[in-house]
């Protein structure tokens, strides 16, 4: 059975099925926001099928998947008009989110992480989201999201950056220090 008939016939509907899951994380990782997220997932889904001829190789359909949701993703923003040039969104856009500060409880370290990504620019998220949590290759996420491999490096810095300055006055709220730690040791 050749490849492209194994598509056309074959396993390819139950394989971008089992995707569901990793594009609904990504896509709400980028827009924050359940229903869209749903939605960006259908029409990435419906895509998909309908260009089911045009993968070359199945190895690759996660990336290929995720490179179909990221067009979804901005034709829905180039719908929305908030924005006149495409390219301006991408380190503008954040979301509403809450700040890490408003969580401190041990409890709430995954909502932290969340709100902390929910505040980092729109294109440091897709970086973030494809690179550290879909664990993608540089190169895979430079050609998902149609960027140079430089920007992609440069993004992932920023954004690590950025999360970690948004996180430490959660961690110093929730941790004592080493010195406290120290004194209580010694009492």
């Amino acid at each position: 059975m050749t490849m492209i008939s194994r598509l056309l016939f074959g396993p390819f509907r139950p394989s971008i099925e089992a995707l569901r899951p990793a594009l609904y994380r990504i896509a709400y990782a980028w827009c924050h926001d359940a229903a869209l997220a749903d939605d960006l997932v259908q029409e990435t889904l419906s895509r998909a099928w309908t260009r089911r001829a045009q993968l070359r190789d199945e190895a690759s359909l996660k990336s290929w998947m995720v490179s179909i949701m990221n067009r979804c993703w901005i034709d829905h923003l180039r719908s929305r008009r908030d924005f006149d040039d495409v390219e301006s969104w991408e380190d503008m856009l954040e979301s509403g989110a809450d700040s890490p500060e408003a969580c401190c409880n041990r409890e709430q370290v995954i909502a932290c992480v969340r709100a902390a990504v929910a505040r980092l620019p729109l294109g440091q998220r897709q970086v973030l989201t494809l690179v550290d949590l879909e664990e993608f290759g540089y190169a895979e996420v430079a050609g998902i999201l149609d960027i140079p491999v430089g920007t992609v490096m440069s993004r992932l810095a920023r954004a690590r950056a950025s999360l970690k300055n948004l996180l430490e006055p959660t961690t110093q709220q929730t941790q004592p220090s080493a010195a406290q730690t120290l004194l209580r040791r010694v009492k």
